[in-house]
C-alpha cells in the first residue's frame, strides 16, 4: 500500500520553511551559535547576520534597518504595537480604532486596554469585508491615540483600502498600525507611501520558521516597551536573539518579495478554477470575502446546511488539509467573528470552508479537492436534518 496523498492547502495558518531558508539557518544553530552581546569572533558573526536580516526586512517594507525590531511572532508584534503606543500616549488620549474582523491578537489586546480605562470603536465592515474609510473619518476624536487596521484578513482574504486609511491617520496626527501578516509576499508593501506608523510581519506565513517575526516602529514614533530585561533590540525588546529565528525570516522575506507578481499570476490561476469550479458543482454555496480585492490565494465558501468541523474532519480523512477560518481559533464551536461581522447567519457561518493556495499547489492538487469536496458535502447533508427540512433541491454534482 503506498502512503496516502496530501494535499495542503491552509497556508493562511501556516507555510512549510522553504530549502533555502533552512539551509540559511543552519549554521547558527552549530557553528556560529555565539550569543550576539558577547564579543568574540562567532558572538560577532551572530550579530552581523541579524544585522542582514534586519536590512533585509527593511528593504521588503520601503523601511530603514534601524526601524525594524525582531520579536517572537505577529501576536507579540500586535500586541507591542496596540499596548506600546497606548501607554505612551496615554497623557494624549486614551482612544483606539480598530475593525470589526481583526485576528484575535488584535482584538482581545484591545479588549486589555478597554479593562485599563482605554475606549474602543470597532468599525463595522460591509458584506464583503472592506472597511469603509469614510467611517473611519467620523470615528476619530480629540483622544483617539491609534488606529490599527489588519491590511488582509486572514479568513475571507479581503485587502482593506490601507494607504488610504493611512492618510486618513496622517491628516489627522494619529499613528497608524497594520497587521500585515498575511500580506508579505503577496502584496507589495512600501510603509512610507502607504502611511503606516508600525507593522507587524510573522516569518512562518511566508515560508520562513516559527517563533520568529518582526515589528516596523516609524523612526521617532513614541512606544513603551511590551518586554523588559536586557538591552537586545537597541533597548526596545528585551531576550536573547533568536538568531537562526531571525536569519531564517531575513532569507525568508527576501525570496518571497522577489517576483511577487509571478507568485501570484500562479497562485491565482489554481485559485480561480477551484473556487469557480466549486461554486459551480455544490449548490447552495457562496463565495465570502471581496470577488476581487482579496489575496491572490485565498477562498472561504459557505456551504449551507453543514456543519464545518465535520467537513474538516472528512476532507482530512481524504488527505485534504484546509480550514474553516483562523487556525487560533480553529478548536472553537463559536462561528467566525468575521463571517459575523459581514452579515452572514450564524447557520451559514458554521458550515465555511477556508482553501488557501501557496506555491507547492498543483493544477493535480485543484483536480483532486475538486473530485473530493462535492461528495462529502453531498454525504453530510444527506445526515443533516436542515437539509432534508429545508425541502430545496440540487444533489452535488460528484461525477
Amino acid at each position: 500500500m503506498g502512503e496516502k496523498r496530501i494535499v495542503y492547502m491552509d497556508h493562511s495558518a501556516t507555510t512549510y520553511v522553504r530549502k533555502e531558508v533552512l539551509d540559511a539557518m543552519i549554521p547558527y544553530h552549530t557553528e556560529l551559535f555565539g550569543n550576539p552581546s558577547s564579543i568574540y569572533s562567532i558572538a560577532r558573526a551572530s550579530k552581523k547576520a541579524i544585522d542582514t536580516a534586519r536590512e533585509q526586512v527593511a528593504k521588503a517594507l520601503g523601511a530603514e534597518p534601524d526601524e525594524i525590531y525582531f520579536t517572537s511572532g505577529g501576536s507579540e508584534s500586535d500586541n507591542w504595537a496596540i499596548k506600546g503606543i497606548a501607554w505612551a500616549n496615554r497623557k494624549k488620549g486614551n482612544h483606539i480604532i480598530t475593525s470589526s474582523i481583526e485576528h484575535h491578537a488584535v482584538l482581545h489586546a484591545c479588549e486589555y486596554l478597554e479593562k485599563e480605562g482605554f475606549t474602543v470603536t470597532y468599525l463595522p465592515v460591509d458584506q464583503f469585508g472592506l472597511v469603509d474609510p469614510a467611517e473611519l473619518e467620523k470615528a476619530i476624536t480629540d483622544q483617539t491615540i491609534l488606529i490599527t487596521v489588519m491590511y488582509a484578513n486572514n479568513e475571507i482574504g479581503t485587502i482593506e483600502p490601507i494607504a488610504e486609511l493611512g492618510a486618513i491617520a496622517r491628516n489627522h496626527k494619529i499613528l497608524f498600525h497594520t497587521d500585515a501578516v498575511q500580506v508579505i509576499g503577496n502584496i507589495p508593501v512600501d510603509v512610507k507611501a502607504q502611511n503606516i506608523d508600525l507593522l507587524s510581519l510573522s516569518a512562518h506565513k511566508f515560508y520562513g520558521p516559527k517563533g520568529v517575526g518582526a515589528l516596523y516602529i516609524r523612526k521617532g514614533t513614541k512606544i513603551d516597551n511590551l518586554i523588559h530585561g536586557g538591552g537586545q533590540e537597541r533597548r526596545r525588546r528585551a531576550g536573547t536573539e533568536n538568531i537562526a529565528g531571525i536569519v531564517g525570516l531575513g532569507k525568508a522575506i527576501e525570496l518571497a518579495t522577489a517576483d511577487i507578481e509571478g507568485h501570484n499570476r500562479k497562485i491565482r490561476a489554481l485559485r480561480d478554477r477551484l473556487m469557480e469550479r466549486i461554486l459551480e458543482k455544490i449548490p447552495h454555496s457562496r463565495l465570502n470575502g471581496h470577488p476581487e480585492k482579496r489575496l491572490a490565494g485565498n477562498i472561504n465558501i459557505s456551504f449551507e446546511f453543514i456543519e464545518g468541523e465535520s467537513m474538516l474532519l472528512w476532507l482530512d480523512d481524504e488527505g485534504i488539509c484546509a480550514s474553516t477560518g483562523s487556525a487560533c481559533t480553529s478548536g472553537s464551536l463559536e462561528p467566525s467573528h468575521v463571517l459575523l461581522a459581514t452579515g452572514l447567519p450564524v447557520e451559514i457561518s458554521h458550515g465555511s470552508l477556508r482553501l488557501t493556495l501557496g506555491n507547492i499547489n498543483t493544477d493535480a492538487d485543484v483536480d483532486f479537492v475538486l473530485e473530493v469536496l462535492p461528495k462529502v458535502v453531498s454525504r453530510l447533508r444527506d445526515m443533516s436534518p436542515l437539509y432534508l427540512k429545508s425541502g430545496k433541491e440540487g444533489g452535488c454534482n460528484v461525477q
